[in-house]
């Protein structure tokens, strides 16, 4: 079965996984901004990982049938220091028109901050200047209902920004409900500790239903499976549910998100509006 996942960080993933990925069926993977593992130190090296995610990934993707799309943006763990995120703010535009970008994340909180909240809220207003869509991160355990809540007060007060145009990620049994009411898509991270597993994520589907969400594996430099997308689809058929739902969860969700950026472009059969699972 073709499928997109709409969060992983491939930067810190090996090629031998674009190799495993696409023999899985990944047709397109995005790829969010986010925190290296130690904090940078100036806006040029912020600009050299925005080249890397605008001209390397996109090729070592390529080489494997795989479309790559990103995300700009200082993360919400680098956020602390506003006189740096300002400088990387102010820089993003220079990167927005390249063919693969297609919008502004992950941002979002890690602790819930004042500064965080601040650079968050500078994000979205240049989403908005520039009519882009927003992937947001929320907080990790303990921190993560205070922060969502925080988070989506932040954006009822937005209103430059439909809540159609937004993904807030990472949601888990005691957060989802709030992001969906709200209007917002919701994205379901599948790690193997921390956030959902494939199964969790399933009985979230089948609390819920399928409309406005999606899963993704975000894989990194830290405990995670870039397969994860395909061990959901391995759950859910192991639940006995249809084809055309699971589809619906880990490609036409996707799909449908992505279409409301002008540089979303799927090529070959993954294009078609209808397809016939492997």
């Amino acid at each position: 079965m073709d499928y997109i996942d709409p969060h992983i960080h491939m930067v810190s993933r090996t090629t031998d996984d674009y190799e495993t990925l696409a023999k899985m069926g990944c047709v397109a993977l995005s790829e969010p901004a986010f925190w290296a593992g130690f904090d940078r130190g100036s806006v040029d090296g912020f600009r050299d990982y925005f080249r890397q995610l605008t001209e390397v990934e996109p090729r070592r993707a390529a080489a494997y049938g795989i479309q790559h799309y990103t995300w700009l943006c200082i993360n919400a763990k680098e956020a602390e220091n506003i006189p740096l995120s300002r400088e990387v703010i102010a820089m993003i535009p220079e990167f927005l028109d390249r063919p693969n970008v297609l919008g502004i994340g992950e941002i979002g909180l890690n602790k819930n901050t004042r500064n965080e909240s601040i650079v968050f809220l500078e994000h979205l207003q240049l989403a908005a200047a520039h009519d882009q869509l927003v992937l947001i991160h929320t907080p990790h355990l303990e921190d993560k209902y205070q922060g969502t809540r925080m988070i989506l007060d932040m954006l009822a007060d937005f209103r430059e920004i439909e809540p159609h145009r937004v993904l807030v990620d990472h949601v888990e049994e005691h957060t989802i409900r709030h992001v969906l009411e709200a209007g917002y898509w919701a994205g379901m991270t599948l790690y193997p500790i921390t956030k959902c597993t494939p199964a969790r994520a399933a009985d979230l589907i089948e609390r819920f239903g399928p409309e406005r969400i999606c899963v993704n594996s975000a894989g990194d430099w830290g405990p995670s499976r870039p397969t994860a997308v395909p061990d959901f689809i391995l759950e859910m058929r192991r639940r006995g549910h249809e084809e055309a739902l699971i589809r619906q969860i880990v490609f036409e969700n996707p799909q449908a998100f992505f279409r409301q950026s002008i540089n979303f472009k799927l090529t070959g059969s993954a294009g078609r509006e209808v397809q016939t699972s492997r």
